[in-house]
């Protein structure tokens, strides 16, 4: 018999992601600059749509780079 454990969110249901929070946004994209997957961020659904959409404003606001090329 396998027991899973339960994923936790890194974010509490209280907390709002928001575009301008630059720090917190930095840590759901990987090294190049893509959006980590549900799976590897451990976020609700909700909350990883909110998360999509923060990213991609502040990108588009030039906050967040959309490639990172070294």
């Amino acid at each position: 018999m396998v027991s899973y454990s339960k994923k936790y969110s890194p974010l509490r249901q209280s907390d709002s992601v928001d575009y301008k929070d630059i720090d917190l946004l930095r840590k759901f994209i990987t090294d190049q600059g893509k959006i980590l997957s549900r799976r590897s961020t451990g976020l609700t659904a909700k909350q990883q749509k909110k998360l999509t959409k923060s990213i991609k404003k502040a990108r588009i606001l030039s906050l967040l780079p959309f490639l990172n090329k070294d």
